[in-house]
């Protein structure tokens, strides 16, 4: 497949706003996302960017705004939206009472995958995320570091344009998510587009190709990395625009041990 980064948007998000009651949680919100690249959101605890997320893939519905995936309305036209996405939520919540194969199998049918195209990929998949010897196991006695990962081969067993993980990376050991950051990479060189959001400004530098950050609910800088991080590394950036470090002052108490 011939993918035009320069012109191919397969998420636009326009104008997003949510409320909860007083609380403005996200507030105008826009973004474009090229395909075939890695873009990533970053913010504080609290910035919204969980909740922008799940009104990006249809979770939640926002007060104001149009979110388009490969041109289809998540909104007004939510079944092609999202059969070109996979969705990693935060706080997923699984049906842990299957096995893993099981899973995997409800995902891929679920999709409108035979069963062959099931197998097949369930077993590339187990493979991919070192979850071979675990797909017979239920779920529910699963680590936290392999629900987030059969939760994700789950995203992808149906191929979709775009990915949406929302801190894919957590509770993951270093390997895995390493092999997890191979396959995300392969799959954006081969025309897959993928959006995270991650605490870890070191991983978001090194992967993405572009960023978001926001703070307060509103995006206080996107574009690629070069353009938003400028001659700093992304955590320095993040932090400015954040508000800047904070010292601890008025401690003191601290550094006299009770015992």
């Amino acid at each position: 497949m011939t993918v035009d980064r320069e012109t191919d948007n397969v998420l636009v998000v326009e104008g997003l706003r949510k409320s909860y009651g007083n609380v403005v949680a996200v507030d105008d919100i826009s973004l474009s996302v090229l395909a075939g690249t890695i873009y990533g959101i970053v913010g504080p605890n609290g910035a919204g960017k969980t909740t922008t997320l799940s009104m990006v893939t249809g979770l939640l519905r926002p007060d104001a705004g149009t979110v388009l995936v490969h041109g289809a309305n998540v909104w007004a036209d939510p079944v092609a939206a999202k059969r070109n996405m996979g969705v990693l939520p935060d706080r997923l919540r699984l049906f842990d009472r299957l096995t893993g194969a099981q899973l995997l199998h409800y995902a891929g049918t679920l999709r409108g995958l035979d069963r062959t195209t099931v197998a097949s990929r369930s077993a590339d998949l187990a493979v991919a995320f070192g979850l071979e010897g675990s797909l017979g196991r239920l779920v529910t006695d699963y680590s936290a570091g392999m629900t987030k990962k059969i939760a994700l081969a789950s995203a992808m067993i149906h191929s979709p344009r775009l990915l949406i993980l929302d801190e894919p990376f957590e509770a993951v050991d270093p390997v895995s998510a390493a092999n997890v950051i191979e396959i995300l990479q392969r799959y954006a060189s081969a025309g897959g587009t993928v959006v995270l959001s991650s605490h870890s400004m070191d991983l978001i530098q090194r992967i993405c190709d572009s960023v978001a950050i926001i703070v307060g609910g509103e995006v206080l800088a996107s574009g690629t990395m070069r353009e938003v991080r400028g001659f700093h590394s992304l955590e320095d950036r993040f932090v400015e625009l954040a508000g800047g470090r904070k010292a601890a002052e008025g401690m003191e108490w601290l550094h006299s041990f009770s015992d």
